[in-house]
């Protein structure tokens, strides 16, 4: 007999399974791709940014705000670095609270395959799941075979990275529970544009700054890079989750100082240099350049010869520059999917439906979805444990 079958391989599923097991549960994972952990062998550049210092329900979106407060509360941040020092993974902390393996992605996935391992979790790949069916059980059916358990556990993430075998089978699996399932779109995205602002992305293709980034009064200043196709780096990822197709986003290049202020200091002290030898000292040339050539204006004159009005509309330029991007890049290279499972139908403590006993739903297939930095890690943790801890009791 079989406790709990878990559908997904991933960060949410192998958590919940090989907590579940080590609660004296019988489990069996089941993963459609070649190999458990995907996207944790590729996240973080190869390193894998697994939580955040700084894990507070403010860094999650979701229709419902409250929700995500539970789970996070009972499995925290300080909850899975104690797990990840109890196998020896070294870690830092690189910025703003994100900490990544010193090593290797592949340090994360060993853990929880030994973890899975040493509770007798049964893991099986290359598993196509052709339905799902409930009378007493729940039935999978299966290239490998028909597998029963009375619960079921739903960790198939979301639209996100394709490529990677991304599908929407637990959305269909929850409206064919009855659940609702809110729209998704990509999040933690690079923007792309098109007409002269993507002629002016290419030319500053490679380019980067630190920069503050908004999107529905959303504001996040951190790295940005301009590429082939548009915008990229933290803050334009961080942005893209609040962005709506056809809005603007304001992009402050200076977002330290006052660059009107900046400008015309600048023009009193040092008269006679060149404005695009002054823009330098702050940004990157190639910026400079760029962006006076964008706006019309000659990158030669001197600074004397500027007047105030003028340096004065070139620092709102710097400090609130309003662009209206075409699209996002889409799942193809979206870090996460927002949206998803509607939260008001699952309960917060446990993650089980409420209109179908036996039921989870964990990770990223749930409408919530963390700010870039470990947020979905801890989300996939933490929702996995309130899962597996439900499971546990039974």
């Amino acid at each position: 007999m079989i406790d709990v079958i878990i559908i997904g391989g991933g960060a949410a599923g192998l958590m919940c399974a090989c907590t579940t097991a080590a609660a004296g549960k019988s489990v069996l994972v089941l993963e459609g791709s070649n190999k458990i952990g995907k996207k944790i062998l590729m996240s973080g550049g190869g390193r894998c940014n697994f939580t955040n210092l700084y894990c507070d329900p403010d860094y999650f979106l979701s229709a419902n705000p409250h929700f995500c407060k539970s789970a996070l509360s009972r499995y925290t941040q300080w909850d899975f670095i104690a797990l990840v020092e109890k196998h020896k993974i070294d870690y830092h902390e690189k910025t703003l609270g994100q900490l990544f393996c010193d090593h290797s992605s592949k340090d994360i996935v060993a853990m929880l395959r030994e973890e899975c391992e040493q509770h007798n979790v049964r893991i099986l790949t290359h598993c196509d799941i052709s339905g799902v069916t409930h009378n007493d059980h729940f039935v999978v059916e299966s290239n490998l075979g028909q597998f029963s358990a009375p619960n079921l556990v739903i960790a198939t993430g979301g639209l996100s990275i394709p490529k990677m075998g991304a599908t929407d089978f637990g959305y269909r699996i929850a409206q064919q529970f009855g659940h609702q399932v809110l729209p998704t779109r990509a999040g933690l995205v690079p923007f792309t544009f098109t007409g002269a602002l993507h002629e002016l992305m290419q030319s500053l293709s490679g380019v980067s700054l630190r920069a503050a980034v908004t999107a529905a009064e959303q504001h996040f200043i951190e790295g940005l890079l301009f590429t082939h196709r548009g915008l990229s780096g933290p803050a334009a990822l961080q942005a893209s989750s609040y962005w709506k197709p056809g809005a603007s986003i304001a992009i402050d290049t200076l977002p330290e100082q006052d660059a009107t202020d900046w400008l015309l200091t600048a023009k009193r002290s040092r008269p006679r240099q060149q404005l695009a030898t002054a823009l330098a000292d702050a940004l990157p040339r190639a910026a400079v350049s760029a962006l006076l050539a964008h706006w019309q204006i000659d990158e030669s004159s001197r600074l004397a010869d500027l007047a105030d009005r003028m340096l004065s509309e070139l620092g709102d330029r710097l400090n609130t520059w309003s662009i209206k991007p075409a699209a996002t890049e889409g799942y193809r290279t979206a870090e996460v999917t927002l949206g998803g499972i509607d939260t008001n139908e699952l309960s917060s403590q446990t993650m089980e439906s409420q209109h179908q006993p036996g039921l989870y739903f964990i990770g990223e297939v749930v409408d919530v979805t963390g700010h870039l930095g470990g947020f979905n890690f801890q989300w996939a943790w933490s929702s996995a444990v309130a899962a597996a801890t439900a499971l546990s009791v039974q």
